[in-house]
């Protein structure tokens, strides 16, 4: 039983990680300066809303991107990588580090998340190599389902900076041998609220007051093609996410894990808390 908890606790908080960045890394390496300015780049620095906004249109038409987020979220590292489509029809497919059982993948899909199973506790499970949280079983959508993706989402991110404060062009930078443009803004927490549909924000509220949080400082790296390639998210003490993005626009294919490898997790709780009702009986 201690085995089954075990990677039952570890789908769980695998599938957290997407919901910590709806709410809002250490950072990776920045190079700065070096770079002769060119005329996409002058314009990044002249006119920080107009390019802004540009950035939003441009990347909403890419539908894709690569991402690695790493970083901090309360006191818990978080390194995560893969793919995400931010379109119609939202869908990631991540792999997180954990570090007891190495890479865990999620796959988001519709209503639900796939989270793989460590090889080591797969003989635990009946040979399955997934599970499978169903959201809608939860009362969830698939709206609430992109809402909980939207913390990958560049464009969102982008969205965020500009209605934050006054927006500051910090100057030219170079990322992983791109130049860009790198703004930041501090967005007060009340209307960095404001985004987030009325069922979710007053959970989100009430994590960001305990953390005491007061604002979300945004920073945003964006290239000569008007894409995003760093978003920076940090949260007080609460989280501190690094987010850098490649290959927008390329297709993304996610699909679901096949069936016969899948075990259903409601059930999986089921049949634990059935185990628990058993044991309590037997010592009552």
């Amino acid at each position: 039983m201690h085995t089954t908890m075990r990677t039952a606790l570890l789908a769980g908080a695998s599938a957290a990680v997407l919901a910590v960045t709806a709410c809002g890394g250490s950072s990776a390496t920045t190079d700065e300066g070096g770079t002769e300015t060119s005329g996409v780049l002058a314009q990044l620095a002249s006119d920080a809303t107009g390019s802004l906004q540009k950035t939003v249109e441009t990347t909403a038409s890419a539908n894709s991107a690569a991402v690695t987020m790493t970083g901090t979220s309360g006191g818990e590292p978080v390194d995560v990588s893969g793919v995400i489509s931010f379109g119609d029809s939202p869908a990631a497919e991540l792999t997180q580090v954990d570090p007891e059982d190495g890479e865990i993948t999620i796959r988001v899909i519709d209503t639900a998340f796939y989270v793989s199973i460590p090889e080591a506790e797969q003989a635990s499970m009946d040979g399955k190599k997934w599970f499978k949280m169903d959201l809608s079983t939860l009362g969830a959508s698939s709206d609430d389902l992109a809402q909980q993706l939207e913390g990958l989402d560049p464009v969102k991110n982008v969205r965020t900076l500009l209605e934050g404060a006054e927006v500051t062009v910090v100057g030219e930078e170079t990322i992983d041998g791109v130049p860009t443009v790198h703004y930041t803004a501090a967005t007060p927490v009340d209307t960095y609220l404001e985004q987030f549909e009325a069922e979710i924000r007053e959970g989100i509220q009430e994590q960001l007051a305990t953390a005491e949080v007061t604002e979300v400082v945004v920073d945003v790296w964006v290239d000569e093609q008007y894409q995003p390639r760093r978003v920076k998210l940090v949260m007080g003490t609460m989280s501190d996410m690094t987010m850098n993005y490649t290959d927008y626009g390329k297709a993304v294919t996610i699909e679901a894990p096949p069936a016969a490898e899948t075990a259903d997790f409601a059930e999986l709780m089921q049949d634990l808390q059935d185990l628990q009702d058993l044991a309590d009986e037997l010592e009552g």
